[in-house]
């Protein structure tokens, strides 16, 4: 029998545990995304991020705990079955469909939907949000610049009409202009539709500037969560993730030696 969710909760994981063949990437991860809020997930590389993504969206089965979206138990169920319940995840690096065009790659993120008229609107919408791509309307996806690439990869997911997107590492690779103009259109798209999203990203201070609530991810392990505004004043983000100036080597020298929060 499905779990019944908490009706401001859309997205819950209770102590899930995750594999790469013998070797445990997450260990007890227990977290919540309430509805129409942006929740970011924060650590160093190979702590986990990517992992809990992957294991929310199907592509990888966890060996223990639970996860409840909207009021459904999802662990274990297919991953193209969990894109039709309402969750899209971009994924780390894009993976745009080189050959296709900018418009087919954007129709690809609509193949659960037959409601034609309500897919032309949305394909207009993300146009929209993101004019440059359709100003490269049938230009192949692999000819887009970074940047662009990234634009796509969310517009293909906003095209499925999610409750809840998934977006792993949107500013990696990106210049600060354009990392500040895609987190303003996550902010608007959170803002305009009410969508809840899930934001892993090792930008601290754009992640923190643009989420209501974090959680902190060591050695696959959440050691610390609370919401945005504490975190970014929380003395061990400042010197970890903020790099604050009185940090310096003694905080560099600590982030090697610590095993634990304080």
């Amino acid at each position: 029998m499905d779990a019944v969710a908490t009706p401001d909760i859309i997205l819950k994981l209770s102590n899930i545990e995750s594999y790469y063949g013998p070797i445990m990437a997450i260990r007890g991860i227990s977290l919540e995304v309430p509805r129409g809020r942006i929740v970011t997930l924060l650590g160093a590389n190979g702590a986990g991020k990517t992992t809990v993504l992957k294991t929310i969206s199907g592509i990888l089965d966890p060996q223990k705990g639970a996860i409840e979206f909207m009021g459904k138990s999802i662990q274990r169920m297919e991953a193209d079955r969990i894109v039709r319940l309402g969750l899209s995840h971009v994924p780390e690096g894009r993976e745009v469909f080189p050959f296709l065009s900018v418009r087919e790659n954007l129709m690809m993120g609509a193949y659960p939907r037959n409601d034609r008229n309500g897919v032309a609107e949305d394909l207009e919408r993300v146009y929209g949000y993101f004019p440059r791509l359709k100003e490269r309307i049938n230009q192949p996806a692999g000819q887009l610049s970074g940047g662009e690439q990234q634009m796509l990869a969310i517009g293909r997911a906003l095209m499925n009409r999610p409750t809840l997107l998934l977006l792993d590492e949107p500013s990696l690779g990106l210049s600060p202009i354009l990392v500040k103009e895609i987190f303003a259109i996550i902010r608007r798209v959170n803002e305009e539709q009410g969508m809840s999203i899930l934001l892993v990203e090792q930008n601290a201070k754009v992640a923190l500037e643009t989420a209501h609530y974090g959680y902190v991810l060591e050695i696959g392990r959440i050691v610390m969560n609370d919401s945005c505004d504490r975190l970014m004043h929380s003395k061990d983000i400042q010197e970890f993730y903020l790099g604050a100036k009185e940090a310096g080597a003694r905080g560099e020298r600590r982030w090697k030696k610590k095993k634990t929060w304080r």
